[in-house]
């Protein structure tokens, strides 16, 4: 027998049709209504309303995905950054484009995500992915002639890598539109000629200077900084480049390059910010670069639907206001939302 059938039902249930705005004045302790601006049915619990339960199929979802930052040049340039794309309206994409559109999701469906892992030193980084959203992996810095794979301009990526050392200028490469910007070349000239630094996703990598004491490895690019979380950090900034004197300086989770006359070594690019690997130098006969960064990717949705992360992927959610947040550090698999 339903309740329109039981003798005074209509004073036990008396479900309304308002809006978040337009909520009863005066509600009875366990009084229901359904948002229609929110598809969302609460019930007042005596002294405040229920989060509720969302009864709508799609939902809107912002994301921030950053690729895996490039490797350091072998006796070289600074790798670029991962590529960078946010939706986070009022912030950035990468190589200065405003944010994209935010995704809308279905409840149950399933979504794919990877994290793009950091190249090893002469090695581009790998590519990170939610849905239909794809970054590129950051360009790998370039070479002294005759050393590593001999490539002397750096590659191109979601930011691109600097150019090589001693290499007569060789070319930065460059970044993927709206996603990051161009390395830095190296120095004119054959010898103590410094490396260039690593695009970022909010810059170019600084050119290498030349010079025995006065040379510099160029700057790797910055990054561009995103509150998602709750809190503004700044990912996907270039690595370094390598230089005798003067190595240039790793940005926004950027590796430094190396020094060569006081034997210190390239900077890897920081977990999970995207940034590229300092670039390396002539030291004890070890002239690989640094590491890029691991990637991330950065899911913020309405704190009434739950997420399931799939085997293979590795995740934390945390509500941020009347949002909950959830970032991938590692892995690949799907995600589903109820």
């Amino acid at each position: 027998m339903g309740l329109s059938s039981v003798s005074g039902a209509s004073s036990i249930v008396q479900p309304g049709v308002c809006t978040s705005t337009t909520r009863p004045a005066s509600p009875y302790h366990g009084q229901a209504i359904f948002e229609t601006d929110t598809n969302t049915l609460k019930v007042w619990l005596g002294t405040v309303w229920s989060t509720g339960m969302v009864h709508s199929a799609t939902f809107s979802v912002d994301y921030l995905v950053v690729a895996g930052g490039g490797g350091g040049g072998n006796n070289g340039g600074g790798g670029g950054a991962g590529g960078y794309r946010s939706s986070i309206q009022g912030e950035f994409s990468g190589g200065g484009s405003a944010a994209e559109s935010n995704y809308t999701a279905a409840v149950s469906s399933a979504y794919t995500i990877t994290i793009g892992g950091g190249g090893a030193s002469d090695t581009n980084g790998t590519n990170s992915v939610f849905s239909d959203f794809t970054s590129s992996g950051g360009g790998r810095g370039g070479n002294k002639p005759g050393y590593g794979t001999g490539q002397t301009s750096g590659s191109n990526g979601g930011s691109g890598g600097g150019g090589g050392r001693d290499s007569g200028g060789a070319a930065g490469g460059t970044g993927t539109l709206n996603q990051g910007f161009a390395g830095g070349a190296g120095a004119a000239g054959g010898s103590y000629a410094d490396g260039g630094g690593g695009g970022g996703a909010g810059a170019v990598g600084a050119v290498g200077t030349a010079g025995y004491s006065s040379g510099s490895g160029g700057n790797g690019g910055i990054g561009v900084s995103s509150a998602i979380t709750g809190s503004s950090i700044a990912r996907a900034g270039g690595g370094g480049g390598g230089a005798y004197s003067n190595k240039g300086q790793g940005q926004s989770g950027g590796g430094n390059g190396a020094q060569e006359n006081n034997g210190s070594g390239p900077g890897s690019g920081t977990s999970n910010t995207g940034g590229g690997g300092g670039g390396g130098t002539q030291i004890s006969g070890n002239t690989v670069g640094g590491a890029g960064g691991s990637g991330v990717v950065i899911l913020r949705y309405p704190s009434a639907h739950t997420i399931t992360i799939g085997a293979g992927l590795t995740g934390t959610t945390a509500t941020v206001g009347d949002n909950k947040v959830t970032t991938f550090t590692a892995g690949s698999g799907n995600v589903s939302w109820s």
